[in-house]
């Protein structure tokens, strides 16, 4: 029976170790149940479907702005980030944040996790992973990546970058653009954590520092190895204003759509964690 079941619980007892050695969670007491499912249940839950739901998004959100730079440039096949960018990302700056969240995340602390007990139908009834709300990340993916590109592009093409008066060429559009992913996302997982812990304070901001330290080093190297990372951010991005404003612009932009949907659905369409939320002491 325990092997069958989705997850099974055995409770060391007089019969032995049998079910206990087939389950996946072992238990001394009856009594302790209540806690394994009310609590550890329900943050499991939450971690679970707030990770892979931002995989989602970060991904999508990185992949798009690939596409639309491949429609910008009339499919020529030149890629929009550096090689090094595009294999860094999921290994380097992207990574830890996420692994936090599905090993820290609580949206109550246990006391209140026992207080309200309906938080545990939350995962019954798997309103944080149907359809719908994978699909909503999904889209706030391709909307991020949008809100990258667009603004990108018509904040630093078509005019003077540098201070002899150069344009910017698609080597500076590829850093910027990836700065401003590297930035959204990661400023995105900051706004839908609701228990931050140092760790993910260090993830999170040293993700962020990780990328700038990575442009110093990596642009330093002999342009047959950085290829077009040479020197672009030493010499033409950090000392432009407008760079550093289209971060700080496209950053906030890309925040927007969750921030305000967050705010409309805690206002007229609460969730159950929403409702107490705002009620508890």
């Amino acid at each position: 029976m325990i092997q069958e079941a989705d997850i099974g619980v055995g409770i060391t007892g007089v019969e032995g170790m049998q079910a206990a050695m087939s389950s996946d969670f072992s238990i001394a007491q009856f009594h302790f149940l209540e806690r394994l499912l009310l609590v550890h249940g329900h943050w499991c839950y939450r971690r679970i479907t707030m990770m892979i739901c931002y995989f989602f998004y970060k991904n999508i959100t990185f992949g798009f702005t690939l596409f639309w730079f491949e429609a910008y440039s009339s499919f020529s096949a030149q890629p929009a980030y550096n090689d090094w960018y595009m294999s860094s990302y999921n290994v380097l700056f992207t990574s830890l944040p996420v692994i936090a969240l599905g090993v820290f995340e609580q949206d109550f602390s246990a006391r209140h996790c026992l207080k309200y007990p309906s938080l545990y139908k939350e995962g019954i009834d798997n309103v944080l992973f149907r359809w719908i709300h994978i699909l909503g990340w999904m889209f706030n993916g391709v909307l991020s990546s949008v809100i990258i590109f667009f603004l990108t592009t018509n904040s630093i093409t078509g005019q003077a970058f540098r201070k002899d008066g150069q344009v910017a060429d698609y080597s500076i559009l590829g850093l910027t653009m990836y700065t401003c992913v590297v930035l959204a996302v990661n400023c995105q997982m900051a706004l839908s954590i609701n228990y931050f812990t140092w760790i993910q304070h260090l993830f999170i901001w040293g993700s962020i520092t990780l990328w700038f330290k990575f442009l110093l080093v990596y642009g330093s190297i002999p342009p047959t190895l950085s290829t077009t990372a040479y020197k672009v951010f030493i010499e033409a991005c950090a000392p432009s204003i407008r760079y550093w404003l289209t971060i700080i612009l496209v950053v906030i932009a890309t925040l927007l759509p969750l921030f305000s949907y967050r705010a409309f659905q805690t206002r007229f369409q609460p969730m159950v964690h929403d409702s107490i939320q705002t009620r508890r002491p």
